[in-house]
């Protein structure tokens, strides 16, 4: 009998790295097993970017011609309007391989987005009650499309930032524009995924007003910095330097922050907490040290 309840037992621990660690009552968790977690949660992220990697070399040629397409549509602008030559050229022996691994790689990012956006916020429901994520999971599952919204913004602006950088070529003086394409897919794929990120603005925000880290009115207290931060993000993420794309993610990016104030404004609006109720909890917590 003794046998029959120890190897299930023995079994459980041998597997335990394949299950994030247990949270105790409320969610708590001591900051050893916060970090199982968060190693377990990046591993089954990483896990399943891989997959979705492997699963996009089926379709390589189509994924090169999608990426490509941004491309082409700024050649036509630019050489109908400004008759200004675009070439793309793959330099090196292994450069049509590294291509290669960095379009399967982001494909996985983005194909395998449903996967690590929900360890994301698995990482992050075990510290709300279980009323606050019963609206929370409803709220989680806006951020893929939200991330894919904003990955095909970021596309769409992609053209422009080309016709904008490459429209300072002058005109009709036989010059060629020779792209090293690696390096064009690079800045391609970091305005894409910038642009995906940014979108989950709404997403983080409110997760850290129900885990009690942020309110509504620090929110609205942090307008002017907001705004002011929005733009210099944008032209700090945008690889590109042309004012359109800084402003295509800086309006974006605001705008997604007062959705988010009036959101958690709402829910702290429905939970009771105000400026004052808050200040006075923070008196009394003051007091009982």
């Amino acid at each position: 009998m003794a046998e029959a309840t120890t190897e299930p037992t023995v079994k459980r621990r041998r597997l335990a790295w394949l299950r994030p660690p247990e949270a105790g009552p409320g969610g708590t968790m001591s900051i050893w097993d916060h970090l199982r977690e968060l190693r377990y949660r990046l591993m089954v992220s990483f896990a399943g970017i891989v997959l979705a990697a492997i699963g996009c070399i089926l379709f390589y040629d189509p994924l090169v011609k999608f990426m490509m397409e941004p491309y082409y549509r700024a050649q036509h602008i630019l050489q109908t309007e400004r008759g200004a030559d675009v070439l793309v050229v793959n330099n090196g022996v292994g450069g049509a391989f590294a291509l290669g691994v960095l379009i399967c790689v982001i494909g996985g990012v983005v194909l395998a987005s449903p996967i690590w956006l929900w360890q994301l916020w698995a990482f992050v429901a075990p510290g709300l009650v279980s009323k606050e994520k019963k609206y929370a999971v409803a709220f989680i599952a806006i951020a893929l499309p939200l991330f894919l919204a904003g990955c095909a913004l970021g596309y769409h602006v992609w053209p422009k930032g080309i016709e904008v950088l490459l429209g300072f070529t002058p005109m009709n003086m036989g010059i060629s524009n020779l792209l090293e394409m690696r390096e064009f897919l690079g800045m391609e794929i970091k305005i894409i995924l910038v642009f995906g990120l940014s979108f989950l603005l709404p997403v983080v925000v409110v997760a850290l007003n129900m885990a009690g880290v942020v309110r509504g009115y620090q929110l609205k207290a942090a307008r002017k910095m907001v705004i002011f931060g929005s733009v210099v993000f944008a032209a700090v993420a945008t690889p590109t330097t042309d004012p359109f794309s800084l402003l295509a993610l800086a309006v974006p990016v605001t705008l997604m922050f007062f959705i988010s104030e009036f959101i958690c404004r709402a829910w702290d609006k429905k939970r009771g907490i105000t400026e004052e109720t808050a200040k006075e909890f923070a008196i009394d917590l003051d007091d009982g040290k």
